[in-house]
């Protein structure tokens, strides 16, 4: 007994293993994690080392040039750009795509452990770029309440109870604050005094830390009685610390009140955050790296239900974005579409079956093979998010074909008078060669994905695995239930429900026990018999009722439908006979359609990957180093309000410094550096306020403005140009011109330049002889300075469980300008005091704001975003205008940014489309143990690609990474309807009716069954196609060059190919006339 034979033989033990799958997706389904985008792991490190106050020539060579030697020599580096600016160094590692990143941090960290730095240089820290490790929520709490000790109370409350709250939700990594004033213990003196008491910064410093302390002195035993003891002399007031003994003599006590103002106050600014203009505290939300974002921001939002009602009055706590919320409206639109891609294959299937119940058969694929899908993903561990859940909505229209040919086979052997069992199981045999090498071709193509470098193959992944799950599944349920179902079709009532329901019968029991066994007997008989017979007996009476109904319904459809698709088939006869007749003419029309589709691509745009429209987008400004937060915090203040009148703009965010930035990011942060968030309440307004925030900047001198929504797929700006070289003026000459000529072309926007003028300095040079004479020791000076000028934290002061810095300062008139510094007192004497003029020589200059490097070179970077055009045209135009340059000898410059991914993407791209065609040729010759046959039906590769590149360019869609996945999928899929025409010529011709015949009678009979798998597939994908919800950028492209594709090709592959067959197959079969005419009725009459 064949397996096929089994299955139809045992329909319950099918409908139970159907169930037990579908149950089981169900479940995993029910465990998915959701996210936006599959789990990418981005190859880049970045090694961030801090040396306060050096300049960023001192950091270039005292800290980036030694990491960049050290881990240079680690395995599968792609590129080593070092950052070096004022007292930090950014040394940024990218890998080459596939590097196992674990392992990489291992070996970078190795090679810095064995590098010698500067004894005054903390240890280096490693951080990895990913976009998940951006905050997945921020809030906002405001006050009407504007003066600054609000501002001050307000950021206790949050840190000491709001953060708190929200680190004890599950999933919840950090919570990081930002804006608002954080309370700080200032001891300001007064230099001179200090000194004319032989009082020296320093000795305040110590003084306090050695007066402001409890240590555990150890344990005393009295007898029996163990003590603890402790001293405990910490300040329980700021009045103890000012009446604090600084220096003890014979005839006076100096105490702290005495030289220095103590009160409690705020920390120095370092950042500025503000909500719809008004100043505010902002908590950014980090989630744990393999927490589910939606999961988490659900519990973050119940928690906040909590805590608005414990808020006083005056605070407001506001949502300032949330990630979630673009996560579940981008996955819901692609659930959508495949729900109504799968109903309207359904609808498009029972026009051409016109039987409900073949079309319900066929359509039970789909759920089935989509449910089974999810328990495959959950043993992948793959997410639901926009690419996988975007391969099941590609694979909707696919999952039907496995069915349509099973049952379309199983029909023909019942045409022959065969019974519905036997139909069911010969039907089944004679297909399941064919559609599992159907399946193989479709799936055939996804294996080169493997071989694809870049961001593209991590992306795909996701989408390629549920694809694959999904037609594997589908395959099954063609070969199993299908057979199955059909067979049960014409069944009687009465005998479904005896299969069904089995009768139980008992043994002759003795007479005396009758009455025992009818009272027992009844439980059973109800349960197990008369239950399931009525509820059977229900269900097939409501589901032959409503068969009925929707067959009334829809009778008339299916009959105007037949009527117009007989005309298209007499239609394509008469074209057929004509093609075959004038085949010269039908392959030179081919080849003049082939040269004007590729004459249109050079006016296609060119791009890595669509920019996924967002209602919202973020503004960083840049200004001069040296530029005072407050001033920078002025200027998004201007930018702010030019828009906070507009109807269309929801709410604003702004940030000024580096506030609750948890980021590897090295062009991020600092007093000179903002970012402006803008959300709109519609994404299709975000071009017209982006144009008008541009005019506005440029109104404002020495402002850079670069604008840009999340980056999810590349760090890099769409055009970079490096211009490397070792001269640092030559470099910043070339760049400066390079930049006023890409302002000046319209089409460049958000011009960025690397190598800039830094902070204005004061650099000080000690006199050592100088120093000598006056027995003074430059360490100690510069220690002075130190707490003078910036402060130092001397101790920490407890209040109310809270630890609060004491800082130690100079009185800001002896640190207010320029000036002031040169005559800062070095030494404590009631002699005579020193200015720091007198040991050292003060002079102000400009260095570089940041040097770069790139692979031990030195860089200068131009970057810019794009205001229209593709990306391709761009890095062109670029090149022309380098050529323009009059370049400075040894200075080299290339360009690169996303253009540089792209060409590299695009080669791999391109090179696993070669594979994937040859594999598909490699699969067909094996099926028809021929090389010829399948050379002809690739010509329909080609035809599917012409069609592609037609619907793309009058759809006005670019040429990306996505469109070129696009053309690989469907290389699998088109050949299938080829496969199908030529198989049945093939056969016809193998029981001897003539080459001519036997492909106009296999056209005419396939016209049907083609166009029928077609259409499921091509209005499976429209609704993906025509979708312009949240991440339709990243769906729409590839749905559109499948559908485009695949319906010209399948077009022209009813006309061309036939031409190609007759014209290449010149093999002879055995020609048996009797027989010829009988077999192309018969093929006639099945097809009607």
């Amino acid at each position: 007994m064949s397996i096929v034979s089994s299955i139809v033989k045992r329909p319950v033990t099918v409908c139970m293993f159907t169930l037990a799958i579908m149950l089981f997706g169900m479940v995993g389904f029910s465990r998915l994690s959701v996210s936006l985008l599959p789990d990418l792991s981005y190859p880049t490190l970045t090694i961030r080392t801090v040396n306060p106050g050096a300049a960023p020539a001192e950091i270039e060579q005292l800290l980036s040039k030694p990491i960049e030697e050290s881990v240079g020599v680690v395995k599968g580096i792609r590129k080593v750009h070092s950052i070096s600016k004022a007292g930090q160094s950014d040394v940024i590692v990218e890998f080459d795509w596939g590097v196992a990143m674990n392992f990489a941090t291992q070996n970078v960290r190795e090679k810095l452990d064995t590098l010698s730095l500067p004894k005054d240089v903390k240890k280096p820290i490693i951080l990895r770029f990913n976009p998940a490790l951006d905050p997945i929520m921020r809030l906002g709490i405001s006050t009407s309440n504007k003066d600054f000790k609000a501002l001050k109370q307000n950021r206790t409350f949050a840190e000491q109870e709001i953060k708190r709250q929200l680190e004890t939700i599950p999933g919840v990594a950090a919570v990081q604050l930002g804006g608002g004033l954080q309370q700080e213990i200032q001891v300001i003196f007064d230099q001179d005094k200090a000194a004319q008491r032989g009082i020296s910064a320093q000795d305040i410093v110590q003084r306090i830390q050695s007066e402001n302390i409890n240590m555990s002195a150890g344990r005393v035993y009295d007898g029996q009685q163990e003590y603890l003891v402790r001293t405990v002399n910490q300040f329980a007031s700021l009045d103890e610390l000012r009446n604090m003994i600084v220096k003890q003599a014979d005839e006076y006590t100096i105490y702290l009140k005495d030289i220095a103002h103590v009160y409690d106050g705020e920390k120095e600014r370092s950042d500025i955050t503000r909500i719809n203009n008004n100043e505010a505290i902002e908590l950014a939300i980090y989630k744990e790296g393999d927490a589910n974002t939606v999961s988490v921001a659900n519990l973050v939002n119940k928690k906040l239900l909590t805590i608005e009602k414990s808020l006083p009055e005056q605070l407001k706590l506001d949502v300032i974005y949330d990630q979630s919320e673009f996560i579940i409206d981008a996955v819901d639109e692609v659930k959508n579409a495949a729900i109504i891609g799968g109903i309207l294959a359904m609808l498009i299937l029972y026009l051409f079956l016109g039987n409900l119940f073949n079309t319900l058969i066929i359509s039970l694929a789909i759920p089935i093979s989509i449910i089974a899908t999810f328990n495959l993903m959950f043993a992948n561990d793959i997410s639901l998010n926009i690419m996988s859940l975007g391969g099941i909505a590609l694979a909707v229209g696919l999952l039907v074909d496995n069915a349509i040919v099973v049952l379309e086979n199983i029909a023909r052997y019942k045409e022959k008078g065969e019974s519905i069992i036997d139909a069911a199981v010969l039907g089944t045999q004679e297909v399941t060669g064919a559609v599992i090498a159907s399946t193989l071709t479709t799936l055939a193509v996804f294996f080169p994905l493997a071989f694809v470098e870049g961001f593209a193959g991590q992306l795909f992944s996701d989408q390629a695995m549920t694809v694959t799950f999904a037609l594997l599944t589908s395959l099954v349920v063609a070969l199993t239930l299908i057979p199955m179902l059909a067979s049960r079709q014409f069944s009687s009532e009465k005998n479904i429900i005896e299969e069904q329901v089995p009768d139980v019968k008992l043994a002759k029991n003795n007479s005396r026990f009758i009455l025992l066994k009818t009272i027992l007997d009844f439980p059973f008989k109800l349960l197990f018999n008369y239950f399931p017979l009525a509820i059977t007996k229900g269900l097939l009476l409501v589901t032959n009722l409503l068969t009925k109904l929707i067959n009334l319904i829809l009778k008339p459809s299916y009959k105007l439908f037949s009527f117009y698709f007989n005309k298209i088939a007499i239609l394509y006869n008469t074209l057929l006979l004509k093609s075959l007749r004038n085949r010269i003419s039908v392959l030179f029309i081919s080849i003049v359609f082939t040269f004007f589709v590729v004459g249109l691509i050079p006016n296609m745009d060119v791009e890595l990957v669509p920019e996924v429209a967002k209602s919202e987008f973020t503004l960083e400004l840049t200004l001069p180093q040296g530029t005072p937060i407050k001033v920078t915090d002025q200027r998004l203040q201007e930018l702010a309000i030019s828009i906070k009148s507009d109807s269309r703009v929801k709410h604003t965010y702004s940030l000024a410094g580096s506030g609750s930035l948890m980021m590897s990011s090295a062009s991020k942060g600092g007093e000179n550096w903002g970012q402006l968030l803008v959300a709109l309440h519609n994404s299709s307004d975000v071009k017209v306020i982006k144009d008008f925030i541009r005019t506005q900047a440029e109104s404002m001198a020495d402002v850079n403005v670069k604008i840009k929504q999340a980056e999810m797929f590349t760090t890099e700006r769409p055009l970079q140009v490096i211009l490397s070289g070792y001269n640092l003026k030559n470099l910043k000459k070339t760049s400066d011109e390079l930049a006023r000529i890409l302002i000046a072309d319209k089409q460049f926007t958000d011009i960025n330049k690397s190598l800039r003028d830094g902070q204005p300095e004061l650099k000080i040079e000690f006199d050592n002889e100088r120093l000598a004479s006056l027995d003074l020791r430059a360490s100690n000076i510069a220690a002075q300075l130190v707490t003078k000028v910036s402060g130092s934290v001397a101790s920490k002061y407890n209040l109310n469980d809270r630890q609060i810095d004491i800082l130690v300062r100079a009185d800001e008139q002896a640190r207010n300008s320029a000036q002031a510094i040169k005559h800062i007192t070095i030494n404590a004497s009631q002699d005579r005091s020193l200015p720091l003029s007198t040991v050292a020589n003060i002079t102000e200059s400009i260095g570089p704001n940041e040097i770069n490097r790139i692979d031990q070179s030195r860089v200068a970077i131009v970057s810019a975003s794009l205001t229209y055009g593709d990306l391709a045209s761009a890095a062109l135009k670029a090149q022309m205008i380098i050529k323009q340059l009059n370049l400075p000898d040894n200075i080299r410059i290339k360009v690169a940014g996303q253009n540089e991914e792209m060409t590299r993407s695009f080669s791999s791209l391109m090179m696993a489309l070669l594979l994937a065609v040859f594999l598909v040729y490699l699969v067909m010759a094996s099926q028809f143990e021929s090389l010829l046959n399948p050379f002809i039906i690739l010509f329909s590769v080609p035809l599917a690609v012409l069609g592609s590149v037609l619907g793309l360019y009058i759809t006005n869609t670019a040429i990306s990474v996505i469109v070129l996945i696009g053309v690989i999928m469907l290389t699998g899929i088109v050949v299938n309807n080829a496969i199908v025409l030529v198989d049945r010529i093939n056969q016809l011709r193998q029981q001897g009716v003539d080459k001519t015949k036997a492909i106009i009678t296999a056209s005419n009979s396939r016209l049907r069954p083609i166009i029928m798998t077609s259409l499921t597939t091509v209005l499976g994908l429209a609704p993906l196609a025509l979708s312009d919800g949240e991440g339709s950028e990243l769906r729409a492209p590839l749905a559109i060059t499948v559908m485009s594709g695949l319906f010209i090709a399948t077009a022209l592959t009813l006309l061309v190919i036939p031409v190609l067959y007759s014209v290449f197959d010149r093999k002879q079969y055995a020609q048996t006339t009797v027989i010829d005419n009988q077999i192309i009725q018969d093929d006639v009459n099945y097809d009607s």
